[in-house]
C-alpha cells in the first residue's frame, strides 16, 4: 500500500505519467498497474485518464491528502527507528524564500556541530512554492514568512523579525540619511525582486499605503543580481536589514532605516504538522528555537 501511495504522490508532482514512473524508477506499466491496483482496493477511480494525465477526480484528491499523512508518517517511522539504532544520520531538505538564505547558515552550522553525520539541501523558492513542496512532502522544512499570507495547516518556529532598508550609494538620493520614509523611497528608481515574490508584494503594499508606486529600474528573482547592481554605486534596492547585514556592505553602499511607517513581518521554521516529528525535523526544531534570540537584529 506505501509503495502504491508514494506512486500517487509522484503523479501529484510530475502531472505526467511518464515522468512520475521514472521519479519513482518503475516503468510506465507499472506505474499504471500499480494506481489500478490503488484504485481498485479503494474502490474508485482516482485518476481521469486519457492519451495523458488529465487530473484527479474528488476521491483522487481526497485520496492525495490521506497519501501525505500516510507516508509521511511511515516516513517519520522508518527515521524514528533508524535514528534509536544510529546516531542522526541522512538528510534535510530545506526550501526557502531567497530574503532569508543569508542566514540558513545560523541554523545549519550549529546543527551539523550536534549531529555531523546529517547532511542538508537547501533551495530557493517563492513563499507559496515552499508550502507547497512541504505540503508534498519534496521538502522537509521551509523558511518563509508566517504572519503576512495564509500558511495553511503546518507548526510554525518564530525566528526574528524582518524590518527594511534602502541601500543606496553614500552620492544618491537620499543617501546622506540617517533615515529615510516609504515616501521618499517611492521616489528612487529602485530594482527590486520580482512581482511573484511576496518580498516584494511587501514592498508594494508598504509603498501603497503612502500613496507612492514601486518604479523599479530592474527586476529579478535573484538577490545576488540585486545586490551586485546595487554594489556598482549607480543602484537602489530596498532590502531586508538582515540580509544586508549578511551580505556587507562596502564604501559604495549604505544601509537606510526606513520608517514612517515602520514595517515589519515575522519569518519563521514551518514543518509539517505531525506527532511525533521525526528525530532529524525534532533536532531542527530544537536548534531554531535556540539560535532565535541570536537572531534578532
Amino acid at each position: 500500500m506505501i509503495d502504491k501511495l508514494e506512486l500517487l504522490l509522484a503523479l501529484a508532482k510530475e502531472r505526467h505519467f511518464g515522468r512520475a514512473a521514472e521519479a519513482c524508477g518503475v516503468t510506465q506499466p507499472t506505474m499504471s498497474t500499480g494506481l489500478k491496483q490503488l484504485e481498485e482496493i479503494l474502490g474508485v477511480m482516482l485518476v481521469q485518464r486519457g492519451s495523458r494525465f488529465q487530473g484527479f477526480t474528488p476521491e483522487g484528491e481526497r485520496a492525495l491528502d490521506w497519501a501525505r499523512r500516510i507516508v509521511g508518517d511511515a516516513r517519520a517511522m522508518r527515521d524514528e527507528i533508524n535514528g534509536l539504532k544510529h546516531q542522526l544520520s541522512g538528510e534535510i531538505r530545506i526550501a526557502a524564500i531567497p530574503t532569508v538564505l543569508g542566514m540558513v547558515a545560523a541554523l545549519t552550522t550549529p546543527f551539523r556541530a550536534k549531529h555531523p553525520e546529517v547532511r542538508f539541501r537547501i533551495q530557493s523558492t517563492t513563499s507559496s512554492e515552499v508550502l507547497g513542496l512541504l505540503e508534498n512532502l519534496e521538502v522537509d522544512a521551509g523558511l518563509t514568512y508566517i504572519e503576512n499570507e495564509p500558511i495553511g495547516k503546518v507548526r510554525t518556529i518564530p525566528l526574528y523579525n524582518e524590518s527594511y532598508r534602502l541601500l543606496t550609494a553614500p552620492d544618491a538620493m537620499f543617501g546622506d540619511r540617517e533615515t529615510v520614509t516609504w515616501t521618499e523611497v517611492g521616489q528612487v528608481p529602485l530594482c527590486l525582486l520580482t512581482p511573484d515574490m511576496q518580498n516584494r508584494r511587501i514592498i508594494d503594499r508598504a509603498l501603497r499605503s503612502v500613496g507612492a508606486e514601486a518604479t523599479p529600474t530592474l527586476t529579478s528573482n535573484s538577490l545576488l543580481v540585486l545586490f551586485t547592481h546595487v554594489k556598482t554605486g549607480r543602484w537602489a534596492s530596498v532590502m531586508p536589514a538582515k540580509l544586508a547585514e549578511t551580505l556587507g556592505l562596502s564604501d559604495t553602499v549604505r544601509s537606510i532605516p526606513i520608517v514612517d511607517p515602520e514595517v515589519n513581518y515575522s519569518i519563521g521554521m514551518v514543518v509539517p504538522q505531525r506527532d511525533p516529528m521525526t528525530p532529524l525535523i525534532a533536532a531542527l526544531v530544537n536548534v531554531a528555537r535556540e539560535v532565535a534570540p541570536t537572531l534578532q537584529l
